[in-house]
């Protein structure tokens, strides 16, 4: 399949994850929104955020590509877990929807196939993928993306401390054509430059950008 020239945009490129947990400071749209501009400027070629408040915002403060996603709840399928979900993050301005692709089940009872093939023609898909499972049912989709963002986070797979380069270089070998972006744990210049050589397509970093809750800890840590 062809890539959509908005993805093909972003080869070779660093997405920015924009993304505060419930009860930290930073937690708020225009924070976020602030946040997403500062990395626009650092040379983000895109911004992957959560939360239909934090879209809307993002999305009118940047002019870079907004993925969205929408998390509910803490276990199980929790990246936008139903069809419901998915549509409020394309009204709320994404240009691209992250989902969750592993098989369990979704709190609307439909299958990750089933959201796919629902959304066809609304938007374009990145799939979230823990295990080379995942990126198969993925593929066989028709998704526009796959990605490393759920590697370690689940039973399929150990959590390696910095991103899942194994996993990666298998879902580049399986992918073909279709775009593989690596997400997850990417922690330094070393972990970027390393990501990109294993033949990601694109890299995804947060937490070492726009996280300074961990940021200060790392440093706090390595001193203490």
């Amino acid at each position: 399949m062809a890539v959509d020239p908005l993805i093909q945009r972003l080869k070779g490129t660093l997405i920015v994850s924009c993304q505060a947990y419930p009860g930290e400071p930073l937690r708020h749209p225009e924070t976020m929104a602030q946040m997403a501009r500062a990395a626009e400027l650092g040379g983000a070629s895109a911004i992957r955020c959560q939360g239909l408040a934090d879209i809307a915002a993002i999305k009118g403060r940047v002019d870079i590509p907004v993925f969205g996603l929408w998390k509910e709840g803490h276990e199980g399928v929790y990246i936008t877990p139903t069809l419901r979900h998915a549509r409020a993050c394309i009204s709320a301005g994404a240009d691209v929807v992250a989902l969750d692709a592993t098989a369990r089940p979704r709190p609307d009872g439909r299958t990750f196939e089933e959201t796919v093939e629902a959304l066809r023609g609304e938007t374009l898909i990145m799939a979230d993928c823990a295990c080379m499972d995942d990126v198969k049912r993925a593929l066989a989709c028709g998704v526009d993306i796959v990605s490393t963002t759920l590697a370690g986070y689940t039973n399929d797979r150990p959590k390696t401390e910095g991103p899942d380069l194994e996993f990666l270089r298998e879902a580049v070998a399986a992918a073909g054509e279709v775009p593989v972006f690596c997400e997850g744990r990417i922690h330094n210049l070393a972990d970027a430059r390393a990501a990109m050589d294993a033949g990601a397509f694109a890299i995804v970093v947060g937490t070492a950008i726009t996280h300074p809750t961990s940021i200060t800890s790392w440093f706090a840590g390595a001193i203490g």
